[in-house]
This record gives structure tokens, C-alpha cells and sequence, in this order.
């Protein structure tokens, strides 16, 4: 019972901040909103058993890409109004009630198997050990955050040349 009232609680809050992300004018604000449903999408690989994939999800998209996009809006003022409305808002959101329609109908006409086994044992350990034993991948593991910091430098540095 514990765990359904939690998935409602963490389904409500990513309905609720993904609807704030697209409807907010303040970026800002909706870049917290997006860090919220972020965190509660973690929160619904938890309940899942789905540790690895939890943690990922709060040190990629939490982590890394959320600050990235508030470090950028810190870094540009000119994008804290937000997008001003425009000619494609009604089309947009008929395209968008469509496709919601069409997901709801596709997920309510699907015949789901549910299983009554119980979770298996935590995928952390045997995940680690790939990633970061004498065979795994800890080349590529350690190059990308570099390639990341190369590339927060460089928009660092372009946004300085663009002020000056």
C-alpha cells in the first residue's frame, strides 16, 4: 500500500512539474521544475528496484544537464522572459492532445502482463564491476566528464568575447 501512495505521489509531482516546465514564461523557474521532475522520475526507479538506474538519473540529468541549463541562463539574460507566444500555440496544442490521446489509448488497450516475482537483487555491484574492473570501461568513463568540461569552458569563454 506504502508503495502505491508513493507512486501517485511521485507521478502527480512529474505531471505537475513537467506541465509547470512548459507552461512557465520564467526560465528559470521552469528549469526547476524540470530538476523536480527529474528528481521524482529517480524517485519512481527506486520503486522499481531499479537502483543503478536512480542514481544515474540524479548524476546525469539532475547532476549534470539541469545545472548545465541553469548555467547557461545565469550566463545569457536575455533568455529570462522566456518565448513570447506565437502563431503555432493552437496548432501545438492540438498536436499535443492527439498524441496524448493516442498514448492513453494505446496504454489502456494493451493487454500487460503483470509478474509476481519478487525484485531481484540490487544491479549496482555487477554494473560497477563491468564499468570499472582491468576489462571494463573506465577509459570512456573518465573521458567524457572531460569532454564535458571542455565544453562548459568553452561556452564560458565565448558567452566573456560576446559581452566585451
Amino acid at each position: 500500500m506504502g508503495q502505491v501512495i508513493a507512486f501517485w505521489i511521485f507521478a502527480v509531482a512529474i505531471v505537475g512539474a513537467a506541465l509547470g516546465v512548459v507552461l512557465l514564461k520564467n526560465v528559470f523557474r521552469a528549469a526547476i521544475l524540470l530538476i523536480t521532475c527529474f528528481l521524482s522520475i529517480a524517485g519512481i526507479f527506486i520503486l522499481l528496484s531499479a537502483d543503478f538506474l536512480a542514481a544515474m538519473q540524479i548524476l546525469i540529468y539532475v547532476g549534470a544537464i539541469a545545472i548545465l541549463v541553469i548555467l547557461a541562463i545565469m550566463l545569457t539574460r536575455e533568455l529570462s522572459i522566456g518565448s513570447l507566444s506565437n502563431k503555432f500555440k493552437i496548432p501545438a496544442f492540438i498536436i499535443a492532445v492527439l498524441f496524448c490521446a493516442g498514448i492513453i489509448i494505446v496504454a489502456v488497450k494493451t493487454n500487460w502482463q503483470i509478474s509476481n516475482a519478487a525484485p531481484g537483487a540490487t544491479t549496482t555491484s555487477g554494473l560497477a564491476n563491468q564499468l570499472f574492473s582491468k576489462d571494463g570501461y573506465i577509459l570512456p568513463v573518465e573521458i567524457i566528464p572531460t569532454v564535458l568540461l571542455a565544453t562548459i569552458l568553452g561556452a564560458i569563454v565565448l558567452i566573456k568575447d560576446k559581452k566585451k
